[in-house]
């Protein structure tokens, strides 16, 4: 996935706002082969090259009510780039006399920007909204004028989800993917009622991995980082018991649970379970989740925390009686 994919494509002028934001800017992007991503200028750079990979790979969903932001301020335009997207908008009058009146006297007649900034081409940028391409809720909270920036100045503190190191770590988060969490099983195919059942999962599937999203135009840049901690089995019925009780298996010298071999079977298998009731003619459905902390760096030496997050899958599993000889 190429990091067009977190920008909608721009709409008419027709369509902007009262503030003359789409809101919905596309920039053009390339993805090398070893899945580092870059953006015309003023866009945001997704380094994916240290990320989960596979068919079963996928993103994280926060532990808690916290969400990446749905919409962000990044710089755009030099004051001869804003000066060629304005000037056809307003001498088409599209967007109405009162708009683009408010619009010049804000550009081009020193309320506050004079010109443009031409005179200070070179000495920084003008910012504009993005939008993830999702349009999760609040994509369309960004209504902030497009605004400027002096090169080497953090962007207005009132201004929220312009980017700084703390807010490009919150947009890798949307962007990092782990391995998938099928568990290995053993017995493999299916199980008897009241046999332990062990589980684990294996430790090179589980290493840490991390996105890097930077804007380079002004060199602020961040990596959040994602590393396994745990893994919660649910069985997928109430007639079954998990090891340990509470169904969530730590990480233990990079590994989650432990591999069954023979010698084992009289052993309780650190993680796994033990169903008390033949699943029948069916299968039950048990769901193994991983939980992943994530922390983050960024430039000028700022660092922290993110919510944890989690990645889940289900797989079918059989269920037989055991069956009785009789002599």
């Amino acid at each position: 996935m190429v990091c067009c994919s977190v920008f909608a494509a721009q709409t008419a002028f027709a369509k902007r706002d009262k503030y003359g934001n789409n809101g919905d800017s596309q920039q053009s992007a390339n993805a090398g082969k070893d899945g580092t991503v870059s953006v015309t200028v003023g866009g945001v750079v997704f380094d994916r090259s240290k990320n989960g990979s596979g068919n079963s790979a996928g993103a994280l969903t926060s532990t808690t009510s916290w969400s990446p932001p749905p919409c962000w301020y990044a710089p755009k335009y030099t004051p001869d780039q804003l000066k060629k997207y304005l000037e056809p908008t307003w001498e088409a009058g599209s967007t109405g006399y009162e708009w683009d009146a408010k619009q010049r006297d804000r550009y081009v007649n020193g309320h506050p920007y004079k010109d443009f900034n031409k005179d200070k081409t070179g000495k920084g940028y003008f910012w504009d909204s993005f939008v993830n391409k999702d349009f999760p809720p609040g994509w369309d909270s960004c209504e902030e004028p497009i605004f400027w920036v002096d090169q080497g100045d953090p962007p207005p503190a009132n201004i929220k989800n312009a980017v700084t190191p703390k807010v490009l770590a919150e947009l890798a988060y949307a962007e990092i993917r782990v391995p998938g969490t099928k568990v290995t099983l053993a017995p493999a195919n299916q199980t008897k009622v009241n046999l332990p059942t062990w589980a684990w999962l294996d430790a090179a599937d589980f290493k840490p991995v991390s996105v890097t999203a930077s804007v380079p135009v002004i060199g602020v840049t961040a990596t959040a980082t994602a590393r396994p901690t745990s893994l919660r089995i649910e069985p997928g019925t109430k007639d079954a018991e998990t090891y340990p009780a509470s169904g969530v298996c730590p990480i233990d010298n990079g590994r989650i649970g432990e591999p069954y071999a023979k010698g084992k079977a009289d052993r309780t298998p650190a993680c796994g379970v033990r169903y008390l009731r033949s699943s029948g003619n069916g299968t039950y459905p048990l769901q193994a989740t991983v939980t992943w902390e994530i922390d983050w760096t960024g430039s000028g030496g700022a660092s922290g925390d993110l919510p944890d997050g989690t990645f889940g899958a289900t797989q079918d599993v059989v269920v037989q009686e055991i069956q009785a000889v009789n002599r």
